[in-house]
């Protein structure tokens, strides 16, 4: 009995496969080249394939959307970082010039009043400020190294501020106008009645006392510094009449003045040095009204 003969036996060569496939490739290709007929036929199969074609770029080109997005995302966000940085930047120059300018100004005041001096001023810095009730008082960078003495009257860009108490090489202590030891010898400006200007602890309030009821002073006087004492340049701005209490059954008034110069202000002063002339220049005739209606014993005014 014979074997039957398997597939494999009779399937003709792979070679042989090849060879045909190749041959009818090129005849195809003849034919295309010479006759076009394939042209149609290359049409409508790519037109069957396209949706595949498609389909198979929508992967990609999401993918390359996404990516782009992502890119354009994190750009924007650094743009956006970038922006924010110059922006506080700028808004802090602006600010600091704008101190600067404020600044300016200030000094601008302060040296204007060295105009009317006669003698010798000196620019100093705050150091520390004080204005606790009991003692209100400022450090100064400058000390007896540039001639500060115990005494020397203290003044900034609006008025008469204090005086120097303490003096150290390169520091100095400045007793405010509202300290409780404080004593100004001051007068009206209107009329030159004459007063001594206490100080009361309180930041924005200082006292006038010992006038008599006959007294003619108002609210919103201004009161300037008299040159009494030799301690204070005369005719600088000290207090404003806040508020008059006149009760018949008190010896004298109660008054009451705010500061000209803002106390808490500012982180310049000038140091002064009146000569004998600045210190009775600016004196105004003082009426005999004024000089009655004061009831102060001398040596208190000469503080």
């Amino acid at each position: 009995m014979s074997k039957p003969l398997s597939r494999m036996s009779t399937a003709p060569p792979v070679t042989l496969r090849v060879l045909i496939l190749v041959a009818a490739s090129i005849a195809l290709m003849l034919v295309d080249n010479r006759t076009q007929q394939l042209e149609k036929l290359r049409t409508g199969l790519h037109t069957l394939v396209y949706p595949v074609i498609f389909l198979s770029t929508i992967p990609g080109n999401l993918f390359h959307s996404f990516s782009e997005s992502l890119q354009e995302r994190s750009t924007l966000q650094e743009e956006n970082e970038r922006l924010k940085q110059e922006n506080l930047y700028y808004k802090s120059r602006f600010e600091k010039l704008y101190a600067l300018e404020a600044d300016n100004e200030r000094l601008k005041r302060l040296l204007g009043q060295s105009d009317d001096i006669a003698e010798q001023v000196l620019l100093a810095e705050l150091v520390e400020v004080s204005l606790e009730p009991y003692t209100q008082q400022i450090v100064l960078n400058k000390g007896t190294a540039d001639n500060v003495y115990i005494g020397q009257p203290v003044i900034n860009g609006e008025g008469v501020i204090g005086q120097v108490v303490h003096t150290s090489y390169a520091q100095s202590i400045v007793t405010l106008l509202t300290d409780p030891d404080s004593a100004v010898p001051v007068m009206v400006m209107r009329n030159g009645l004459r007063g001594v200007m206490r100080g009361t602890g309180v930041r924005d309030r200082l006292s006038l006392p010992y006038l008599t009821p006959n007294a003619d002073i108002l609210v919103g006087d201004l009161l300037i510094s008299s040159g009494m004492g030799g301690r204070f340049p005369t005719g600088y701005p000290v207090a404003s009449i806040t508020a008059i209490e006149r009760n018949p059954s008190l010896e004298f008034l109660h008054i009451e003045a705010t500061p000209v110069a803002r106390l808490d202000h500012g982180r310049e002063v000038l140091l002064i040095w009146p000569g004998e002339e600045e210190m009775t220049s600016k004196v105004p005739a003082v009426e005999e009204q004024g000089q009655e209606a004061m009831a102060i014993p001398e040596a208190e005014e000469g503080q």
